[in-house]
């Protein structure tokens, strides 16, 4: 075994970069690693800044993923859309996996920084309303937080004034000649729409015959795939927050955990979850 060290050059890696393009060049990594920046002298606080900051990266690759899951869906071609569905799911199966990292963070801990953090808190996270608005979860109250930026707000009312993800399903449900009722006519997108019982059979004749309507049938589970791993996301969310601070208020004025629970009732695709029951 040679004791000469290894040099990478000898293998024809590129080692001079004063005219080419590095790997942190291409990452901006400057601009990645200076956004860290801790208020109080907490050890923990730059834990919880990274955390939060990594969710937001993973949650804006969740949104370029479920906007075009929702354009191939709306050109009625449906199975590109189940690829960026699964990579959805696994995004949130990451974000999910953060939460083992944030749980090392101990009640005692965080308080020596919890101040510092003022009003702001993730119930804010424009990212996540926008996820939210385009899976089909369209609670109008919820532009509230935003209300001081005019910028988000036009972002969110674009998403808003456009058919969601489970609308596209069901509209593509429609065409390929399932009777959804008002479903099929419905131009209020910004509304929340309510249960449909022709929706509910339309899914039970889909997963009653899966192989005649296997694009839809592997549609609805994609759709339920993703739903499963946000569901999950929401519980470990839940479960942190008590594991941290109990049942004290939110930073941002909410019940905190209380809250939370709530949001763990709310449905993205409620038919496809009732046609278990009546298969």
């Amino acid at each position: 075994m040679s004791s000469k060290p290894y040099d990478p050059s000898e293998d024809g890696a590129e080692m001079s970069f004063r005219e080419k393009m590095s790997y942190s060049d291409y990452l901006h990594l400057e601009k990645v690693l200076d956004a860290q920046a801790p208020i109080s002298a907490a050890h923990d606080e730059l834990l919880f800044i990274i955390q939060h900051q990594t969710s937001e990266l993973w949650m804006k690759l969740a949104i370029h993923e479920i906007a075009s899951a929702i354009s191939a869906i709306r050109d009625d071609n449906p199975q590109p859309a189940f690829k960026m569905l699964s990579r959805v799911a696994r995004i949130f199966e990451q974000l999910n996996n953060a939460w083992d990292v944030l749980r090392t963070m101990t009640p005692s801990e965080y308080t020596e920084f919890r101040a510092s953090l003022g009003q702001s808190s993730g119930f804010q996270s424009y990212q996540y309303r926008a996820i939210e608005f385009l899976a089909g979860n369209r609670n109008i109250a919820m532009l509230g937080p935003h209300a001081h930026r005019p910028d988000i707000i036009e972002m969110l009312e674009g998403i808003l004034a456009r058919p969601s993800l489970y609308d596209e399903a069901l509209m593509l449900l429609s065409r390929r000649g399932f009777d959804i009722g008002e479903d099929a006519r419905r131009t209020a997108w910004r509304a929340k729409r309510p249960e449909n019982e022709q929706v509910l059979e339309a899914w039970k004749q889909v997963y009653s015959s899966p192989g005649t309507h296997w694009e839809l049938y592997e549609l609805a589970e994609k759709l339920v795939d993703f739903e499963d791993y946000f569901r999950r996301w929401r519980f470990n969310h839940v479960t942190t927050v008590e594991r941290v601070i109990g049942f004290k208020r939110g930073t941002g004025g909410t019940s905190g955990t209380s809250y939370l629970k709530k949001m763990l009732e709310v449905e993205l695709f409620p038919e496809l979850w009732r046609v278990r029951t009546v298969l």
